[in-house]
């Protein structure tokens, strides 16, 4: 008879999580997510399958999580560019944390539809938020009327990926508050 299970789930994902966004799919190996979830090998495979259908799930937690907080930022202040700029500051002060989203493209780009269908998926929600949100923002007059909010919503989502990028590369807190303030000003 086969053992119950003797961890959270969740919890032991959310430990994946952390080891893939550090280290990447090819760079983490079997032991250091043992470890880091800390259940035995065949606990993983059994629950999981293998580190390939992990990754998958790890990402679409991640992505999960990130497209929620996105939306809750969004949401905030009286007026849309709060909201907005709500969002913005959340990717700066959570920029040092690598982002599996991120590192998921940058790793496997469109190669791997599993992961496609994750990413695109999450962006579509968020843009569809955000696209709205920049609407009710140019309509207060807070974005200048001649922007399309789609294209500013794609030019956000790519700022992001790029404020995280340049964290990963080095640049300090006001390098990464500039970039913010830069995305925000975009919007005039």
């Amino acid at each position: 008879m086969a053992r119950p299970r003797e961890f959270d789930r969740d919890q032991v994902l959310d430990a994946a999580i952390s080891v893939f966004r550090e280290h990447g799919f090819e760079g983490t190996s079997t032991d250091l997510l043992v470890r880091a979830m800390k259940i035995g090998r065949q606990s993983l495979y059994d629950t999981f399958g293998d580190k390939w259908q992990l990754y998958q799930a790890a990402l679409q937690r991640y992505a999960t999580a990130e497209v929620a907080a996105h939306l809750s930022e969004l949401q905030t202040g009286p007026r849309a560019i709060d909201g907005i700029r709500a969002m913005i500051d959340r990717v700066v002060a959570t920029a040092r944390q690598p982002c599996l989203g991120v590192a998921a493209i940058c790793e496997f780009g469109r190669g791997q539809p599993e992961l496609t269908a994750i990413s695109d998926a999450a962006a579509r929600s968020l843009d569809a938020a955000v696209t709205a949100r920049l609407a009710r923002a140019q309509a207060e007059g807070d974005m200048a009327a001649d922007l399309d909010p789609a294209d500013v919503a794609g030019f956000m989502q790519a700022s992001f990926a790029g404020i995280r990028i340049a964290a990963r590369a080095g640049a300090g807190p006001d390098q990464l508050r500039s970039l913010g303030q830069m995305a925000l000003r975009a919007l005039r």
